[in-house]
């Protein structure tokens, strides 16, 4: 989310893609995903949240974007961001790709990390929008 909002004040208009990964086992559906990502950007006007089963960069053409924002952790991420960016290229070479830095207090996260947290009564507070923490709880006390 954080990325997304920096993202939004460079974009006119930015559309938040939920993309289906069938090698992922993600803890929530794409419909429960959408709708926490919809909860987490809904007081900025300029973003817009969809889902796909398709490509990122076909659906990016298909929105006739000019552009696909992807985050960068670390630099052992770098590798694997960059084979994207240039699959992507060859893919539509007129949709850029743009690697944001997260803020620090995130640098050191990542999905795993926080569910682990919540699963084991952490407090995932400072890392999470409040609905992506109420639903998680939920999720683990099940």
């Amino acid at each position: 989310v954080d990325i997304a909002k920096r993202a939004s004040t460079i974009f006119d208009e930015l559309i938040f893609v939920i993309a289906e990964n069938p090698r992922k086992k993600p803890l929530f559906t794409t419909k429960e995903r959408k709708m926490l990502v919809e909860n987490s950007v809904n007081d900025i006007p300029n973003i817009k949240v969809k889902s796909t089963e398709k490509l990122v960069v076909e659906f990016a053409l298909e929105e006739t974007a000019v552009a696909i924002i992807r985050g960068l952790r670390h630099v052992s991420d770098f590798e694997f961001e960059f084979q994207m960016a240039l699959m992507n290229y060859h893919l539509n070479p007129d949709i850029s790709t743009m690697l944001m830095i997260p803020d620090e207090k995130y640098i050191h996260l990542n999905s795993t990390v926080v569910k682990e947290v919540a699963e084991l009564g952490g407090d995932i507070s400072h890392y999470v929008p409040k609905v992506v923490g109420e639903c998680l709880n939920i999720k683990f006390k099940q």
